[in-house]
């Protein structure tokens, strides 16, 4: 035996262990961080998303009363209007927030559909201005 003492790794199993559970909080902290911002960053998106819709459904009252409103959506969802733009009825809105990663911002757009021919001829229906059609044979709702 050479001199060697047997067990004398008594309790390394538990050094192993107590590191492996240290690795495991590292990762979850690490993405609970990732996904807060990533949370954060669909909330943005869905934020400025109805605040331009919200702006453009005011549009007949005016330019300001329209971005006002979208003012008003974007703090509701826990965001800061950065931008308004009204061009005719076009809506242009940019929303920020603050991430743990720093800020986030997104924009959108909204107003009446961009092939204007195809909504006259459809009289607004869905079917043909998403290009989908029907198959022969079967009627339409």
């Amino acid at each position: 035996m050479n001199g060697e003492r047997l067990g004398c790794e008594r309790g390394s199993a538990a050094v192993s262990g107590v590191v492996a559970v240290l690795s495991l909080i590292i990762v979850a902290v690490g993405g609970a961080q990732i996904g807060s911002a990533v949370v954060a960053r669909h909330r943005v998106t869905g934020a400025a998303d109805l605040a331009a819709l919200a702006a453009a459904a005011r549009l007949t009252e005016g330019d300001e009363d329209a971005c006002e409103q979208a003012k008003r959506v974007a703090s509701e969802h826990r965001a800061e209007l950065s931008g308004c733009t009204v061009n005719g009825w076009e809506v242009v809105v940019e929303v920020s927030a603050t991430t743990p990663f720093g800020p986030v911002s997104a924009w959108a757009r909204a107003g009446p559909a961009e092939d204007r021919s195809v909504w006259s001829t459809t009289s607004g229906r869905l079917t043909a201005v998403s290009g989908l059609t029907l198959p022969p044979g079967h009627a339409e709702r």
